[in-house]
This record gives C-alpha cells, structure tokens and sequence, in this order.
C-alpha cells in the first residue's frame, strides 16, 4: 500500500491481480472466501443461484457435475434472481443482518476449482475484501484520472470535490467541506481523505456477533474473529492471537517475501527473456514439425497416386481385353444368322452346281458350320464379368494409418522401475525400455528433492552409460523425484515419468549378528557373513523324542547385534522368511539382553511360561510405560501391532500383512522407536523406549524361521551384479 501510495509499483501492471476469477472484471465489492480467494458479491451470489438451481432440479449431467459451474450453465437471468430473492432463499441485499440463508452451503470456488463450506450463515459469514476494494478503487482512479470526482454537496453546477469524509460517505469541495464541518463541532473530528468513491467502514465488525468488532486472529481457520467467537462459538477450541500481533507478523513475512521478490529481480528478468526465447525457438521448431509432417504425408500421398494410377490403369487393361473378346464372340454369333455371316455365305456356296468345286469348299464350310453349332448347345462367355480378383483390400494400410503418430526420434522412452529400484544406505535407481525396440546408448538421470518451503528446486544430473545408477548423496527423512531420459547420439528420447521414492527416517546403522553373546548354536543357524540367522528349534528334542512322556514348550533362541547405540538417529533393515513360525524384532537395552540371556530356563517342565518381553509378564499393563527394550512380533506373514493406550486394540486393527522388508527406526536422543514398511517407508507403530543404556538390535525365534539383514548398496556390487 505505501508502495502505491509514493508511486513505485505503476497501478496498471497490477490489473491481473483485480479479476475477479468468476466474472473476469474488476472486483466489485469483494468478499472473502475460506479458501483465501476473493470473488464480486454478486458472483457469489449468482453462483449459488447456479447451485440451487442444480441441486432442486437434477438436470446436471455426469460429465458437467465435476466442472465449474459457471463453465457448464449460462448465467442466471433477472427473473430467477428475482424469484429466489423473494422466496427469502439468499440474502441478495448482501450487507443486511439476520437475514434467511440457504440450508446447502457448499459453494464452488472458481479460483482454486474446490467446494467450499460457507458455514451456516452463508455469504453472510463472509468478510469483505476491504484492502482490495481499495486497491481497485485505485486502479480505476488511476484509469480515468482525466475524470474528477465532482462535490455530492454542491447546488448545480457542481463544483470539482477536494475531499472525502470516510464518516459522511460523501466528497466536498472546500467550500461544502467547511459548511458541513464547522469548527468546534464533532463533525469536525471527521476523517477525511482525497477525493475517492469508495468508502470503507472505520471498524471491521464481526459477521457472526454483529455488534462487535473483530479484535482477534484465528490461526487455524485464518480469519479475524471477536472475543465471542473465541469464548463460545466456533472457535472456541481453536488458537488465537491478537490482532496487532497477527498484523505484525503477516506484515513482516509478506515484507520479507517482497523483498525477496524485488531482490531476486534481475533473475526474474532473465527468466522472462529466457521464456521470450523459448517462445521463439518452440514457435521456430513448431513451424519446422508442420512442414515435415507435411512432407510426410506428400510423401504418403505420392505414393498413394502412384499406385492408384497403376491399379486403375490395370483395371482398364483387362476391362478393354476382355470387352474385345465378347466383341469377336458377339460377331461369330451374328454371323450364324440368316442372310448374315457364315449362313449367308453356306447358302451362296449351296447354289454352286459343279460337284467338284461345291465338294472342294463345302468340306471347310461343313466343319465350320458343325462348331457352331456345337457353340449353341454350350454357349460360354468368352471372358468373365466380374473383377472380384481387382478389388483393393486397405484395411491393414487404414489401420496403420490409423495408427500413424509421432514417434520419440528414433528412442523409445525409458521406464524407472520401480521394483528394481531401491533407498536405503543409498538410492539405486533401475530403468528399462517397455518397447524393447529402439534402446539408448547413454542416459541422463535427474533427481531433486521435493521440498515444502522450496517447490521449485533445480534438477540435479548425471550421465549414465548403464541402466542403473547408484546415488550417494540423498538427504535422511526426504522425498526425491526421478526421472530419466535416453540419448542415441545427438538424438533424445523425452523424459520419463516421475517416480518419487523416499529415504530412510535416519543414516543407515551397519552391524552383523554377534555370535558370541548368547548365540544358540544347537537351535540357531548362523552363515558365514553373519548376516542371516536362521532357526531350527525343536530339533534337539525331536532328537531325544523317546524320553520325553510330558507337554514341553519351547523357548525363544534370543541373537543381537554385534555393535550398541548410544546416542543419535539410526535405522536398519531386515527381512523376515514368509515361512517363519514366530519372530520378534526391536531393540534392547544391555541391562535387559543380560536378563533374557543368563536366566536359566527348564523349557522340559510343563509349567513353565515364556518371559512376554516386560517385567511384569503382562504385555497389557505395560505399555504406558517406557520399557528398557520393545519389540514387535511377525510370523505366519503377518505383523501384529502391540497394543496401545491411544488405538484401537481390536485384533483385526492389530493384525497387519507382514512387510516384504521390515525397518526399525531408533532416536536414541529423544527415546523413540519405530517400525517400518521398508518398502515404502510408511512408519507401522511408533513408541517410547528407556534408552539409559546401551541399545542393540535385538531378535528372537521361534519355531522354524529366518532373518536376512538388508545389505547396504555398494557401487562394487551393482558393477558385479551388471557384469553376470
């Protein structure tokens, strides 16, 4: 505002900033949506026509329910505006209090395209845009400064006014002014402006409590709101400021964006000319698409001539060959009539009377005469009518054409796959060519974070000369976009489809199996890289099956990592075997490992119970309470979340698929552990853990079953796994 006041931002260049989205014209007395977006009065109130109309009707269709309803129904006319108006449907005189509104409040917003709840009073509810309407009364002051705004006051002629009292919504001219104001009085005390015509009221009144002005902030709703509001009504339960404070701090963030803004001019402009010459060249290149495409379907239609030409040309040839032969055949014919042809000729040739000369021509005569008639007991067309063998069969020809489209200039598209690609220590991304027809040689892969505070960061590339690429320097607990486009020398392919994959919550912590403290080797398994752990139990007894005459039970086989935790953010991952019988997988503190591995158990008596994992044997009386270790339970293919204070403890909401790769998420600072679809990176159950001590990743088995720490990517092993 002070900026148009002194003159530094040209009024005009902001015009696209006062349409309103709906009518697309200046503002006109404004109003604010709960969206934040502003729209005219009467928009609102002719939209809402619109959707009354709609919903008492039913004639919408299917097609045009999704749109915005100002794109598919013509505006309304006068008579309908004027029917609901006197039904007391909507309030049409919009500033009048305690009026009707309508029961069906969700309205349409055209600038951001989703349904807004206007709450029960309506537009009612709404506040006016007064800092806009004054914006635009701006602009159009700015737009016909030629024309001055003329004393309400004066007696015919009136005079030019000087100024405006914001308390008697009228202008002056100086001597009205000091009439109407005389000094000493309390219309003295009036506020008055330069010449204007619009007129705002001094205090913003609650539209909900009408005799109260707003002197508060809603943050959650974003709406100044009275003291009413916050003490009973409907925002009683949400967090409020003041209104100063509200005003400092959206005046010193929009301050700053400004700033920022006016700061980063220069990049502006160079973003606007490189636009100006994208323009050029996309225009450029547009020109050159359509004269080649245009060449190509000369091409097509040369070709096309060409052989029409010859088919057509063929068609004629035969037509004339075989109309020739029915021709000779139709004059052999006409000659077997009577005074015609070969009859007339064999009864010249019988009123010859010298015996040798009539015996010497009869003979040939006789034979000719003897096929034709033989002609006329099998008469058969010297050539065939139908050119059934000349038909042109296009149907594969139209359906190719039919096809025809643009194609990736010799490069197929390249498609990530997402199965192939995985995040954990570091990002392998895996593509492939679905067509399998023109593959690249080289590769570009782009990837940039997706950030809240920045939507628009830059892509970041890399050249690839394989169908894979390992990533090492990706941020912990953050999304990436992929995507990756292919080259055939100078050619290239355009870019794929984006995939977005997240990292993991914490850097990757790395450790194997120990082997020494409390490994079970006469139930576990352990391989030789210590990274996989597989069980056995109830062998042994099936072993000494003979001697056993009473009901056993066996025991959990416990195994931990060979390396502790002591402070920071760590994360790992782990697979568990579908077959497995029961696991359970977490974190425990040394104190605790040292209890479960050294407390002698006779797991031949029948009467004993296996330690639950809490001190109190009872995993339902313990959950409130922060324990020294957590682990959840998996098996049979499925995850069974523990039970908790805050959720449902059903066993249907507690009983998950087993992840195909389960992690384990610790905060050893804060005294949190969480439990992960790895695959994904969707946090399953989440708790507080004692982290006084030492923490490690802790395991047990039961039954038969195994676990498979997940390996880190290396490069090494990508480069070993291409070369096989």
């Amino acid at each position: 505002m002070d900026l148009l006041a002194k003159g530094k931002v040209t009024i005009k260049n902001i015009e696209r900033e006062l349409i309103c989205p709906a009518c697309k014209e200046l503002f006109t007395h404004p109003l604010i949506l709960p969206c934040q977006h502003s729209i005219c009065h009467k928009c609102v109130k002719e939209l809402l026509l619109l959707t009354l109309d709609d919903s008492f009707n039913d004639v919408a269709s299917e097609s045009s329910c999704h749109s915005s309803p100002r794109l598919r129904v013509q505006s309304p006319s006068m008579d309908k505006i004027d029917r609901i108006n006197r039904a007391g449907m909507i309030n049409y005189s919009g500033w009048k209090r305690n009026s009707l509104t309508p029961r069906t409040t969700t309205f349409p917003c055209p600038g951001c395209e989703h349904d807004i709840d206007l709450g029960e009073r309506g537009i009612n509810g709404l506040f006016r845009n007064f800092t806009l309407e004054t914006i635009v009364e701006r602009y159009r002051q700015a737009a016909r400064a030629a024309t001055a705004i003329m004393c309400d006051l004066c007696k015919p002629p009136p005079q030019e006014s000087t100024k405006s009292c914001m308390d008697c919504s009228a202008s002056y001219c100086n001597e009205c002014f000091k009439i109407y104001h005389p000094w000493g009085t309390v219309k003295a005390q009036h506020e008055y402006v330069g010449p204007t015509t619009n007129f705002r009221p001094k205090i913003l009144m609650c539209p909900e409590h009408e005799m109260e002005r707003v002197n508060m902030y809603c943050e959650l709703c974003r709406r100044p709101v009275c003291h009413l509001c916050k003490l009973g009504g409907n925002h009683s339960n949400h967090r409020v400021t003041t209104i100063s404070s509200a005003y400092k701090t959206l005046k010193e963030k929009l301050s700053k964006d400004i700033d920022y803004l006016i700061g980063k001019e220069s990049q502006v402009k160079s973003q606007i000319s490189e636009l100006n010459l994208l323009m050029k060249e996309t225009e450029c290149n547009g020109e050159r698409a359509k004269e080649e495409a245009t060449s190509h379907f000369d091409k097509l239609f040369e070709v096309l001539e060409e052989k029409k030409s010859s088919i057509i040309k063929a068609i004629d040839v035969s037509k004339k060959l075989r109309l020739d032969k029915f021709q000779t055949q139709m004059e052999e014919y006409q000659g077997l009539l009577e005074n015609n042809g070969l009859v007339g000729y064999a009864q010249e040739v019988l009123k010859e009377t010298d015996q040798s000369c009539f015996v010497q021509t009869a003979k040939q005569l006789h034979l000719r005469i003897q096929k034709a008639t033989e002609s006329l007991k099998t008469f058969r067309p010297a050539a065939q009518t139908s050119f059934e063998d000349y038909v042109v069969d296009a149907s594969k020809q139209e359906e190719l054409l039919g096809e025809l489209a643009f194609f990736s200039n010799g490069v197929d598209i390249p498609e990530i796959n997402e199965e192939q690609s995985k995040i954990y220590n570091k990002a392998l991304i895996c593509w492939h060519h679905p067509e399998k027809k023109n593959k690249a040689d080289s590769y570009i892969l782009e990837y940039r974070k997706i950030s809240r505070e920045e939507e628009m960061l830059t892509w970041n590339e890399i050249e690839v000369h394989s169908t894979n690429k390992v990533i090492s320097d990706l941020e912990s607990n953050s999304s990436y976009a992929f995507r990756v486009r292919g080259y055939k020398g100078s050619v290239c392919s355009p870019c794929s489809k984006e995939v977005i994959f997240h990292t993991t919550p914490a850097p990757v912590f790395s450790f194997l199996f120990d082997e020494k403290c409390g490994y079970n080797n006469e139930h576990l398994l352990l391989n030789l890289k210590r990274d996989r752990v597989d069980s056995r139990a109830g062998f042994s007894l099936l072993l000494a099956a003979e001697r056993i005459q009473v009901g056993c039970y066996t025991s959990l086989d416990y195994i931990i990592g060979d390396t502790g935790i002591t402070k920071g953010k760590h994360f790992w991952a782990l697979r568990v075997e579908p077959y497995s019988y029961m696991v359970k997988v977490g974190v425990a503190s040394n104190d605790k490992l040292q209890e479960w591995l050294h407390n002698p158990r006779d797991i031949s008596s029948p009467r004993y119970e296996q330690d639950s994992g809490h001190d109190s044997g009872s995993e339902d009386t313990c959950f409130d309470s922060a324990q020294p270790f957590t682990l959840v339970t998996v098996g049979m293919k499925k995850f069974f979340v523990p039970k908790s204070p805050t959720s449902s403890n059903e066993p249907e909401n507690r009983v998950l698929p087993m992840p195909t790769c389960i992690g384990i998420f610790l905060d050893y600072d804060k005294g949190k552990v969480g439990f992960y679809d790895a695959d994904h990176m969707k946090c399953l159950y989440e708790r507080q853990v004692d982290c006084s001590g030492t923490m490690y990743p802790a395991f047990a088995l039961m039954g038969s079953g195994g676990i498979q720490l997940e390996e880190p990517i290396a490069a090494k092993y990508l480069e070993y796994q291409n070369d096989m």
